[in-house]
């Protein structure tokens, strides 16, 4: 069994998926398996992929979620990572996290740097911290710059699957709709220094495409991603405070992005859903806050 199993969706990235192999390939740590799940790709892309040891699997287009899944039930590594094709990992990110997992943890987390196209980055230097419960640990990373991506972690495969964790399908922000709750149900999660990762910024990827409709479908699936959220976290017996306050500030945040009308109306769908009752008040600021958000998100982040 190998120590750890990279899984890798494809689709339309034959100008980044050589780097993206390059980067895991150059590892300074080698036990591991490397499952590329071709989305369907209409491109050149799986044919750069061939020149490489890899594990693929081949599905009709699914989405970025479906690639995922797939390629999760085909790994054998003790932990899971999920790397965007289009992204890199720095050398010695394997042999980071293999230490690490000395105290077998049920998830890791990683830091991370934006990857320009002029060669640039912009590194996020956030602190680690020793292994510790779920709740303790989101309480923590809910203050880091990148907090739901699925990149950012290394996750015991045991543990992903016995939960039975999957991306919702069909859905877009799929990291939104999992990731909090994967790190708040974790018995034992910890953070490392190391900035391993290299997130590149490019203008026509999905999150930086700019349509209308494609907002609005976002934000209908934000909203549908906070109620699976606050379906599965009351299922449980942890203190959910803090998770649901941010998973509310998050849903607040995304409905700005409205114009009009339809703006007025999720405002009015999440003051009817309570979302803005979920908002921390623990300090005089955080009271001031929630009351502004009451009257006007829009407004507040405006200003913020």
């Amino acid at each position: 069994m190998p120590k750890f199993s990279i899984v890798i969706p494809v689709y339309n990235v034959e100008d980044y998926i050589k780097e993206c192999l390059d980067s895991i390939m150059n590892q300074t740590f080698k036990d591991y398996e490397v499952i590329v799940v071709n989305d369907g790709t209409k491109d050149n892309s799986m044919d750069i992929v061939k020149k490489y040891k890899v594990k693929t699997i081949n599905q009709e287009n699914g989405g970025l979620s479906a690639a995922r899944n797939n390629g999760a039930k085909h790994a054998k590594g003790e932990y899971l990572l999920f790397i965007d094709s289009d992204d890199t990992i720095e050398p010695d990110l394997l042999k980071e996290l293999n230490e690490a997992t000395s105290d077998k943890p049920d998830l890791i987390r990683f830091q991370i740097q934006e990857y320009y196209e002029d060669k640039s980055k912009k590194e996020f230097k956030e602190t680690g911290f020793n292994t510790c419960k779920g709740e303790k640990a989101f309480s923590k990373i809910c203050k880091y710059h990148f907090v739901e991506n699925a990149w950012s972690y290394c996750i015991k495969r045991s543990y992903y699957e016995k939960e039975k964790y999957e991306f919702a399908k069909g859905m877009i922000h799929e990291d939104f709709g999992l990731m909090p709750l994967v790190i708040m149900k974790a018995s034992r999660a910890k953070s490392i220094e190391y900035i391993g990762y290299n997130y590149r910024q490019r203008q026509n990827s999905i999150m930086s495409t700019v349509n209308y409709e494609k907002t609005k479908k976002k934000v209908n699936d934000f909203l549908e991603h906070y109620r699976f959220l606050t379906r599965e976290i009351d299922k449980t017996k942890l203190d959910s405070k803090i998770f649901k306050s941010f998973i509310a500030n998050s849903l607040i945040l995304k409905i700005t992005e409205l114009k009009g009308k339809d703006y007025r109306e999720y405002k009015k769908i999440l003051k009817k859903e309570k979302v803005f009752d979920q908002i921390l008040t623990d300090s005089f600021g955080r009271k001031i806050k929630k009351t502004l958000l009451k009257i006007s998100p829009k407004m507040y982040y405006r200003h913020k």
